[in-house]
Order: structure tokens, then C-alpha cells, then sequence
């Protein structure tokens, strides 16, 4: 877990300056895509709304087992399908949890892609993603 810990805080760090450029709270103007990324009976479910140079990706995710962990893990792509960021929520063991990070995309016009994914909730080289979809910008 230290290290998942370690990648968010990285990745928060690392956002500061597209949180103080993200929109007002409730901001009507961005479009917002669903996504849901099912595998089994666990499952990552929720929106993306996406800004100038980042997405914020909110949901819900589910695991069954109190012994297999699901996180989710998103990453902004270009139209290259070049990775821009990552984001990634907490773990949820034999439950289900509400998540909500913002995903850096710092380019002009942003993210042309999210791919979002259901993850073993693992730390480092031992993340797993479990299914993988990919969202483009509407």
C-alpha cells in the first residue's frame, strides 16, 4: 500500500498547477462522458469530465472478496495515444467506496483519450490491471 500511498501524493504533487487551473465547482460548460469497466462481479463505474488540461474521473468501485482488492487506475492519452497522466484512487476490499482524482493532461486542447482501468489494487511492479476501456473526448 506504501507505495500506491507514494504514487498518489507523486501524482497530487505533480497536479498542483492543474488544480489551480481547473474550473469553478458545478461548471456547466464541460462535457462529461460514463464509463464502466466491469470484470467478474467487480467493476469501476462513474464519469469523466474533461477540461482544458485535465479530467477529473469519479466513480464508484466494488470488490467481493475481502482477500482481492480492486483500485482504479485512469491515464489521459493524446491523439497519439501517447500517455499525458495518471490517476489513481484508493483500495476497496470486500466492499464498495466512492473515488474522485483529477488526471493531468497539460497540452493544448487536453486529453483525447481516457483509458480507464480496474486494478488488483496492488503497490508498484505488483499492480495488475484487470480490464482496461477507453473513453474518447466527446
Amino acid at each position: 500500500m506504501r507505495t500506491r500511498l507514494a504514487v498518489a501524493l507523486g501524482s497530487a504533487a505533480l497536479t498542483c498547477g492543474a488544480l489551480l487551473a481547473a474550473p469553478p465547482a458545478g461548471a456547466a460548460d464541460y462535457p462529461v462522458s460514463s464509463f464502466d469497466v466491469t470484470y467478474g462481479q467487480t467493476y469501476t463505474r462513474g464519469t469523466i469530465t474533461w477540461y482544458g488540461r485535465s479530467v477529473v474521473v469519479a466513480g464508484e468501485h466494488k470488490s467481493v472478496d475481502v482477500n482481492s482488492c480492486r483500485g482504479t487506475t485512469a491515464f489521459t492519452l493524446d491523439s497519439q495515444s501517447h500517455q499525458m497522466g495518471v490517476g489513481l484512487s484508493g483500495n476497496v476490499c470486500g466492499a464498495s467506496d466512492t473515488f474522485s482524482f483529477l488526471v493531468p493532461a497539460d497540452a493544448p486542447g487536453g486529453a483525447a483519450v481516457v483509458r480507464v482501468c480496474l486494478d488488483n489494487g496492488a503497490d508498484g511492479p505488483q499492480v495488475v490491471y484487470l480490464k482496461c476501456v477507453r473513453y474518447g473526448h466527446p
